[in-house]
């Protein structure tokens, strides 16, 4: 083999890993789209609905399921926060569990999330928390789509948050919406 290429299969650098929680059920088009802008950039983790793949309603085991297959392993959580986002309880137990674990935690504002009367949106209560804290990062879809920088920078920003600022107090979401 060409000593050249051994020693640039050497120096690349690993990809980091990160968990990506969104309804399946609504925005699996947007996971597909965010999955072909950057899988080559980073190894992408939940592609399969855990609602399908843990076939049970029992919070504490399913969380620390999604924990221990799922988050460890992996930096940082983007949630792609469509109009049903908030309202799915695997959505709020992936969001404990990646903050039980202190990884970074990214919300993506997605356009299938219908503005209010006075221009917020929706969100995840337990992301909100953490926006609000100061711990998560808030971002738009199409700034982050349109800027290749955009997802290595936030995921960056988000795993330097300082531990202290994680809010996840917050009473489990038992139903979906």
């Amino acid at each position: 083999m060409d000593p050249n290429f051994q020693q640039g299969l050497r120096t690349q650098p690993a990809k980091r890993s990160i968990f990506v929680s969104y309804h399946h059920g609504g925005d699996r088009a947007y996971y597909d789209a965010f999955s072909r802008l950057f899988a080559n950039s980073y190894q992408l983790v939940g592609d399969n609905s855990v609602e399908r793949t843990i076939d049970c309603d029992d919070a504490e085991y399913v969380i620390r399921k999604i924990r221990e297959d799922y988050i460890t392993g992996s930096s940082c959580t983007v949630v792609l926060c469509g109009a049903e986002t908030p309202n799915r309880k695997f959505v709020d137990w992936e969001i404990k569990a990646t903050l039980d674990k202190q990884h970074g935690l990214v919300g993506v504002y997605l356009p299938t999330n219908p503005a209010l009367p006075n221009g917020n949106v929706v969100v995840p209560a337990r992301l909100f928390d953490n926006i609000q804290s100061g711990y998560a990062i808030w971002a738009n879809w199409s700034g982050l789509t349109l800027n290749p920088t955009a997802l290595p920078r936030l995921v960056e920003e988000a795993n330097g948050k300082s531990k202290l600022l994680i809010r996840n107090g917050r009473d489990l979401r038992y139903r979906n919406g």
